[in-house]
């Protein structure tokens, strides 16, 4: 390694001696007070990694100038110190490793060379669904089932345990695995031998979650990315990016009283969502952080996607220390975090200089107000006051669309459908029985409410918030409506023990909140069914219903499939909509409930102050509680002890619907395979604005009449059994069936239909995607994609990128793309091309019935011209940006994507 500006230099602490990288070493030449804390520690990682090829002595250099106004253009390569999975993505990231090693024997190398060369850690999180709740065994009782519906794919993780080094698995029911990241995993400041020396340096990773940004809430810089990326940076390939914007977000003030973390994320969110930040760093910054609680930043920091930014950083201080030190981490490690950040000038403290930034924007934390955010997009922020005006206004909408006919009108009187009317809610309502109470199921019925996600499970004063407004209901004699399915799914084991210590947990029972697993649930899909009363009901009354939780995500489709409105909260409105049962009841000024006595309750008089939260929290937790539940994080309980595991150093790929070895290596050769060029290529799927990776590739249930649902019955699978879309994405052939099969998509392929339909253009049938792909693979007609803005928001989802290329889909062209996503469809050999400012497929009136030929990719153009030819021969011609935005990027797309890179180079040095 090369040390051009001599910043080799040793740590002492605590009588230990550490080998870093000190920045001081370029302050002779640079400003480097003027540059944000993110910034920094990429420079430093820089410095760390110069070898003068994949880093230079320029990359340093232009990193140590940094313009904070000029758009990003300089290439450089970030090498993260770990890598971070979850079970859903991570399981077909080690099903591609496994691949590789069987690929890299038939290239005539060593399959071992296949194994990561960084340490990666996956948490098993994503798997357990809420089949039962509301019960004190809900909890055994799914747990059960999870090992039951996942054991193939169990099996093969614990294979993997086994034979890949560096590797770890966090068993089942342990936590959610941003919570376990900051909880354990994180060191902050990382240390690892390194050529005899240890050598000390900021933690950084990336992730194969969107929400690994969580960890930036402790000053650990990381991100998002790709399963195919997530594989390459595991086997050594440093991560090529550009030098980002920063924008500063600048806190001051404190929170008021009735505001939760949660509502001040979602102002957050809603503000930068406005502001326009994909693709940019975050940095939060300013003397307001004084007052904000390390939990209250990783609440910030976990929904970087959702506001559209890269990451969501908060620098490193003396509250990143308390909680350091209250989650068990040793003292040692306590003293290195702060000698090493406060050597390096990255120690925030208040009224230090202020570093530049892109651009700020500025919130005083005092103005924040209750909030939900949906009814399908986390960025769209509803104040507490205006919620049921709001679901109004969207009930009005879906009346419209569903109904038509004058009695089904909205309103009583005038037929108008603005909101302010009087509205009638009985409209459609069914009566239904349920457990042996008969009741009534109206338009806007909450018949989910769930404590869920990473993003509010792991803050104890929201969590403790909702258990005190549950105890103080009680105290009044409320419950939850009978319609509501309630559900408790905590981040960690921890959380749990604090409410049991301080005598809380017992009123969340109550309720029906028990904890039914240790993951995430609702978040992702996984709420499970609904009572079948409800479903009918909801089916038969043609109802709008709502879902509650305290997620991050909402998109459509991806809560349930029968509830078509979904609303983010913190855990205590969680826990109040539960009580109330309707989104139709403004639970800021109607009673929520009547006590014993017949009196009114109020939200109001349920919620505890601040003062009540912050003592039960301080009285309830300590570093005792991290510690005993982190003693022996790996060995997992005697169900995850007792599966049965190969020591093979190659999978056998035994017969699963799990499990299978995908086929992106057949056929493959040591030679480059270049770029070919795409000629009438046919429409599969034309979609608008805002199309998710969950409408590429959903995660939650599949539908027995689906692609993948008929194949899994062709291997003699039941539906029940069937598992979700998320559990199977080791199997290719499930999940090209579920490839853009969301329930809510809308392709204007097959207009009037929702779901997974398109029309196969030369025959004019109107079949599924899966169909008509396989059908034009058949006849080798290539496929594009045409989309609107932000194209592939959502989950860092591999295969949105992996379904749309084994469907045959050679381009994308969208108005823009989610960043994730842009850069694993390069990943994965698939060109995202970008309509010019202005131009949109609509505005240039495709229709998708035309055939897309386009000039060549060859020379690496920043330019591609296509030529849309319709059926009756007449032609339109438009340029498109190629958004292959780096020379590594390049590279990868000449090889058919990143994992044939990798792969050729590792052969190539066996």
């Amino acid at each position: 390694m090369k040390d051009s500006f001599k910043a080799r230099s040793t740590l002492n602490v605590d009588g230990q001696s550490y080998e870093m990288f000190s920045l001081k070493a370029l302050e002779d030449r640079f400003d480097l007070g003027r540059l944000p804390f993110a910034q920094k520690v990429l420079l430093e990682n820089l410095l760390r990694k110069e070898d003068g090829v994949n880093v230079t002595a320029e990359n340093i250099e232009a990193l140590a100038q940094w313009d904070p106004n000029a758009k990003p253009s300089t290439e450089i390569a970030f090498t993260p110190a770990r890598v971070l999975m979850q079970d859903f993505t991570g399981v077909p990231a080690v099903v591609d490793l496994a691949a590789m090693r069987d690929a890299m024997q038939r290239l005539g190398g060593d399959p071992k060379r296949i194994n990561p060369l960084e340490p990666a850690d996956l948490v098993i999180d994503h798997s357990v669904m809420v089949d039962h709740f509301g019960t004190k065994d809900a909890l055994s009782l799914n747990t059960k089932l999870e090992y039951h519906r996942n054991h193939e794919r169990y099996k093969f993780l614990r294979w993997g345990q086994n034979a890949f080094s560096n590797f770890r698995v966090v068993p089942p029911g342990t936590g959610i695995v941003h919570q376990v990241n900051i909880e354990y995993l994180a060191e902050v400041a990382f240390t690892k031998e390194a050529d005899g020396v240890k050598r000390v340096y900021p933690d950084t990773l990336v992730g194969t979650d969107s929400h690994t940004t969580m960890v930036n809430g402790l000053g650990v810089l990381g991100w998002g990315v790709g399963g195919i990326e997530a594989e390459a940076a595991m086997l050594g390939q440093p991560i090529s990016m550009l030098i980002p914007q920063v924008v500063g977000f600048k806190m001051r003030g404190k929170l008021p009283e009735g505001a939760t973390a949660t509502d001040l994320v979602l102002t957050v969110t809603q503000m930068l969502r406005q502001k326009g930040v994909v693709g940019k760093f975050v940095e939060f910054f300013g003397d307001g952080l004084s007052n904000m609680p390390l939990a209250d930043r990783a609440t910030i920091a976990n929904m970087a996607p959702e506001y559209g930014a890269t990451c969501g950083i908060f620098p490193v201080d003396n509250e990143t220390l308390r909680y350091l030190e209250l989650t068990g981490r040793s003292e040692h490690q306590i003293k290195l975090v702060e000698a090493y950040f406060r050597e390096q000038g990255m120690w925030r403290e208040d009224g230090q200089r202020e570093a530049e930034y892109t651009d700020v924007l500025e919130l005083d934390l005092s103005t924040v107000v209750p909030s939900l955010a949906g009814p399908k997009r986390p960025q769209d922020r509803v104040a507490l006051t205006d919620a049921k005006e709001t679901f109004d206004a969207n009930l009005s909408k879906f009346l419209e669309d569903h109904h038509g006919a004058e009695e089904e009108r909205f309103l009583n009187e005038g037929g108008d459908t603005a909101v302010g009317g009087q509205v009638d809610y009985d409209k459609g309502a069914v009566q239904v029985e349920i457990n042996g109470q008969k009741t009534l199921i109206k338009h806007g019925a909450v018949v989910i409410a769930a404590i869920t996600s990473c993003t509010n499970t792991s803050n104890p004063d929201v969590l403790v918030a909702a258990a005190l407004v549950a105890k103080k209901a009680r105290e009044r004699g409320l419950g939850t409506q009978p319609w509501v399915k309630t559900s408790f799914a905590p981040g960690s084991q921890v959380v749990p023990a604090y409410l049991q210590r301080a005598g809380l947990q017992h009123y969340l029972d109550e309720l029906g909140f028990q904890v039914a697993g240790f993951g995430c649930t609702t978040c992702i899909g996984n709420s499970g069914p609904l009572p079948d009363e409800v479903t009918q009901a909801i089916r038969e009354g043609n109802l709008m219903v709502s879902s509650v939780l305290s997620g991050n995500r909402n998109f459509e489709g991806r809560v349930h499939p029968e509830v078509q409105t979904n609303w983010l909260a913190s855990p205590p409105l969680v826990v109040a909509y539960a009580l109330a049962g309707s989104m139709t009841v403004d639970i800021t000024r109607e009673p929520i409930g009547k006590d014993t006595k017949g009196e009114p309750v109020y939200l109001k008089d349920i919620w505890p102050s601040q003062q009540e939260v912050a003592d039960v929290v301080s009285g309830s937790l300590d570093r005792e509680m991290f510690q005993e539940r982190y003693a022996d994080v790996f060995a997992g309980d005697s169900n995850w002890r007792n599966i049965e595991v190969s020591d093979a150093e190659n999978y056998d790929w035994a017969p699963s619907t799990y499990i299978a070895n995908p086929p992106y290596f057949e056929g493959m050769t040591m030679e480059e395979p270049g770029i070919s060029e795409i000629k009438d290529a046919r429409c599969l799927v034309y979609v608008g604005d805002s199309i998710t990776t969950d409408h590429i590739s959903p995660a939650g249930a599949i539908k027995p009449d689906s692609p993948a649902g008929e194949y899994l019955q062709q291997q003699g699978v039941e539906p029940k059994e069937f598992n979700s879309y998320g559990s199977r994405r080791g199997n290719h052939e499930v999940m090209m069936r579920g490839t853009f099969a969301n329930v809510r998509l809308r392709n204007k392929m097959a207009p009037g239909t929702e779901g997974g339909w398109t029309t196969h253009v030369p025959s004019g049938k109107v079949t599924s995607i899966f169909d008509a792909a396989m059908q034009y693979k058949q006849d080798n007609t290539p496929l594009v994609v045409l989309a609107g803005k932000e194209y592939g928001t959502g989950s860092s989802r591999d295969w949105a990128a992996k379904g749309t290329n084994l469907l045959g889909v050679r381009a994308v062209i969208a108005e823009s793309y989610e960043r994730i996503h842009r850069s694993n469809l390069v990943g994965f050999g698939v060109v995202p091309l970008q309509f010019k400012d202005g131009d949109s497929a609509e505005g240039l009136g495709l229709t998708g019935s035309e055939s897309f030929s386009f000039s060549s990719l060859e020379g690496e153009p920043e330019m591609v011209t296509v030529t849309a030819t319709a059926p009756d021969g007449a032609t339109k011609t438009f340029d498109a940006q190629v958004r292959i935005d780096t020379p590594k990027e390049w590279e990868y797309f000449r090889n058919g994507g990143i994992l044939h890179y990798v792969l050729r180079n590792l052969a190539k040095e066996s």
